[in-house]
């Protein structure tokens, strides 16, 4: 077995360049996406332009959690047409320039472990299948947590997740979630946490993400809007308490 010092957990992040300020990104016409017991949401159309936050506002529920699932290449589209880095309805090119955050669906944590497990786990999954990979230091949680919690302090390596603060908790999810830093970047929870001033911190956080990468969260649950690029109006997200989003109607 190598020592410690035979490989580094060093994630090499590649930004791609976001397109010049008034591209844009990705352009919904008209999609929706339908499961065997009927519709999730749609017909929706909307536009996001590269680079910065642009915030979707409609009502909350599986429908809106669908829609930023198909934007982040989770789901495919069943009608109309979705454009994306210059590739129309290719959900699997779109799944690899995105990472998506704080969406129970594709990125719970279990809550009764450390930290520090969830980092090495983290670490490992981008890890080439030959290197080995060491448990997690405080370091390597400082490298990967740092630019997404800013001055914000960073959990201990000994906490459980479950005991973190809500404002805390998220921005380790996303950390987790964005460890890569691809191109775009899909955020929800944010109208989840309790306290509008939560909210605001975790905004923040986003907007300045936003320099970097292309960010779509919804509904920011009373924040103030500072730095956000696009409100976007959406519309048609259904949203009915007994429907559930199996595992086989995403990719």
């Amino acid at each position: 077995m190598p020592d410690d010092n035979s490989f580094s957990n060093e994630i090499t992040t590649e930004i791609a360049p976001i397109a010049d300020e008034g591209d844009v990104l990705l352009h919904a016409e008209e999609i929706g996406v339908r499961a065997s017991w009927g519709r999730i949401f749609g017909p929706t159309s909307l536009s996001v332009r590269a680079g910065g936050v642009t915030v979707l506002a409609g009502s909350g529920g599986r429908g809106r959690t669908a829609l930023l699932l198909t934007l982040a290449g989770r789901m495919r589209p069943s009608t109309g047409t979705l454009t994306a880095f210059g590739r129309a309805n290719d959900a699997h090119h779109l799944f690899s320039q995105a990472a998506i955050a704080d969406i129970d669906e594709v990125d719970g944590i279990d809550q009764t472990i450390r930290v520090s497990d969830v980092v090495t786990e983290q670490i490992r999954w981008a890890a080439p299948w030959y290197r080995w990979v060491r448990p997690s230091r405080q370091e390597d949680l400082e490298r990967l947590c740092g630019p997404v919690f800013g001055n914000f302090a960073l959990p201990a390596m000994k906490d459980y997740v479950e005991e973190l603060p809500e404002l805390t908790a998220a921005l380790f999810r996303i950390a987790m979630a964005n460890i890569r830093r691809p191109p775009l970047l899909v955020v929800g929870g944010v109208d989840r946490l309790t306290r509008i001033e939560s909210a605001d911190k975790l905004l923040s956080r986003l907007v300045d993400l936003g320099r970097d990468q292309t960010v779509i969260t919804a509904d920011v649950n009373g924040a103030r809007l500072n730095g956000v690029r696009d409100v976007v109006d959406v519309h048609n997200l259904t949203d009915d308490e007994f429907v559930q989003l199996e595992q086989h109607d995403r990719i």
